[in-house]
């Protein structure tokens, strides 16, 4: 969307959940969440970390599963493999990465991406786990 059509939906409060992340706009439409949620299915929102508080402030019994690299050197091997960043945003993104690590402890549950098949399959069991039995437990 244009930068004046997410101002005019963030002056709105049209957004469950919006933040500047690594120099650019993300958000999430609220009546997008709404709309699935009451259709009876779940909603899974790849989003980072203010992202995330911002959710749980909106809607309290949500939950949040942290996904985190295995390493900050992994991180860091992954993000100049890549080949897309210069050094300036890899420097940043590390930076970034480091201050969000610190908020694992306020997710419901993390799953280590240590291998992309292995972290989908345990992101299923957390997912299944709240839609079985209504929480993480």
């Amino acid at each position: 969307m244009s930068d004046d059509e997410f101002d005019r939906h963030v002056e709105n409060g049209d957004f469950l959940e919006w933040a500047w992340v690594h120099g650019h706009r993300y958000g999430t439409l609220r009546q997008e969440v709404e709309r699935v949620v009451s259709s009876g299915r779940s909603v899974v929102l790849e989003i980072d970390v203010q992202g995330g508080i911002s959710v749980r402030e909106a809607i309290p019994d949500a939950v949040l599963v942290f996904i985190e690299p295995p390493s900050m050197e992994e991180l860091e091997r992954r993000l100049r493999g890549r080949g897309t960043e210069d050094e300036q945003s890899i420097e940043t993104r590390l930076a970034n990465a480091r201050t969000e690590m610190g908020y694992a402890e306020c997710y419901d549950a993390c799953v280590v991406n240590d291998d992309l098949e292995h972290a989908c399959e345990e992101l299923q069991r957390v997912i299944d786990r709240y839609e079985t039995n209504g929480g993480i437990s």
